[in-house]
């Protein structure tokens, strides 16, 4: 693949550095001239394979540089690269979400990139602009993101058909907004068989969360917290609003009540549309006999917007800087950004719009049909307690307004107070 003078020019100053080093000491423990990269991700199953395509493509192109790479387990991946880096013992190259960022920095995980992307000619405008703005702190740049996994909708297109609510575009029959949605859905119970549910949603936690976050977002609520980071700022109208209109989704049995498994619901044909990540978009590819269709989350308010995360790659503060290895992990990560069309495999929109051109990109079904959300991610502000408020304040209570055990204004007050008791502390 073509690689921009940018990375041709990475490459010479890398080898320029690796020329100069009198032994493997010097060179970060290396052997020959080869610059050797250890990289923690947190990655299994397509997502890990896909990750591993990538380096080996990767290692092949760039005979210099040799990226190892360490699969660490999702659930335990934040504490070890917290403590190894504690340690001294860090990776040269990690993985972070960029909701998870902030507390990385705080914690002196993370390396500051502008100065080493200067180095080594790193061209931040080439990247999304809405994914990039969410990796930077106090104007410096921490991390370089390689896509965004946002929350989207799913449809049945042979349910929609069976019920004549498939347009001749292969597309849901309903106007983008928040009555006809409903409208819909009412019509989706109506025509579908006995036993197939209209819409597969998870009675608790993430999904209904990202739906009520995007929904809020919709209706122009910023955030949660101020821009100080230490305040609670929920709009209260617009928050009741939204939990609202999903509690009445659920009343309404739109949604099979206490799914013990609305993934396997949708793609076992029982269900007409899921919400969820983009990261589904794979596994329903390797469904047999599941015709689907992939789309941007409606916009059933007044401006469009999701809720979604990121991957980026970052480089972890070392107690001994070494520039060689830095510069050969810069173009290591601004590398993966341009070969996006490898990682989309799995769903995951590019964070480099110009890999939303590339022809094997285009070639893949239904990634082009959603691509478009990344300009309207509504990420968290850049708090260090983001999944601390996620976790313990907005699940808790929004779970009890799914649940019906709460009306909605309830819980936003209730939230609301804990918000600020996880700021206080």
């Amino acid at each position: 693949m073509r690689r921009s003078w940018r990375l041709v020019t990475a490459l010479l100053l890398v080898s320029a550095l690796m020329l100069g080093a009198c032994s493997s000491n010097s060179s970060g423990g290396n052997s020959g001239d080869k610059v050797t990269l250890s990289f923690w991700t947190l990655f299994s199953g397509g997502d890990g394979d896909n990750m591993q395509a990538m380096i080996d493509l990767f290692n092949k192109e760039h005979p210099d540089i040799v990226v190892k790479n360490t699969k660490l387990e999702w659930a335990e991946y934040y504490t070890k690269l917290v403590t190894a880096v504690g340690n001294g013992n860090g990776p040269d190259i990690g993985i972070s979400h960029t909701s998870r960022l902030p507390d990385l920095i705080d914690q002196g995980v993370v390396s500051p990139l502008d100065d080493i992307a200067s180095t080594a000619g790193i061209d931040f405008s080439t990247y999304n602009q809405n994914l990039l703005a969410a990796a930077i702190v106090d104007d410096v740049h921490y991390a370089i993101p390689i896509d965004t996994h946002p929350f989207i909708m799913y449809y049945n297109k042979k349910l929609l058909r069976d019920a004549g609510l498939l347009q001749e575009d292969g597309t849901p029959a309903f106007e983008a907004d928040a009555e006809s949605f409903v409208t819909f859905l009412q019509q989706l119970q109506e025509k579908l068989p006995k036993g197939i549910t209209p819409l597969a949603l998870s009675p608790n936690n993430d999904d209904p969360f990202r739906f009520w976050w995007a929904l809020y977002a919709q209706l122009g609520g910023d955030d949660i917290i101020d821009d100080s980071l230490q305040k609670e700022q929920v709009d209260d109208t617009k928050a009741v609003q939204a939990a609202t209109y999903i509690q009445n989704l659920y009343k309404s049995k739109f949604i099979k009540e206490n799914d013990p498994d609305f993934y396997k619901n949708f793609q076992s044909g029982t269900a007409a549309i899921m919400m969820t990540g983009v990261w589904a978009t794979g596994t329903w590819e390797s469904t047999k006999d599941l015709e689907f269709g992939a789309m941007p989350l409606p916009q059933l308010y007044d401006k469009p917007a999701t809720w979604g995360d990121s991957h980026t790659i970052i480089l972890p503060l070392s107690k001994k800087e070494n520039e060689q290895k830095q510069l050969a992990a810069i173009t290591f990560a601004d590398w993966m950004a341009e070969n996006g069309q490898i990682w989309a495999k799995a769903g995951h929109i590019p964070a480099k719009p110009a890999v939303l051109e590339n022809a094997e990109y285009k070639a893949m079904p239904y990634r082009s049909d959603y691509a478009a959300v990344a300009d309207t991610v509504k990420f968290n502000k850049l708090s260090t307690k983001n999944w601390q408020l996620r976790d313990l304040a907005m699940f808790k209570y929004l779970n009890e307004v799914w649940a019906n055990k709460m009306t909605p204004e309830q819980a936003i007050a209730s939230m609301k107070k804990e918000i600020q008791k996880v700021l206080d502390n």
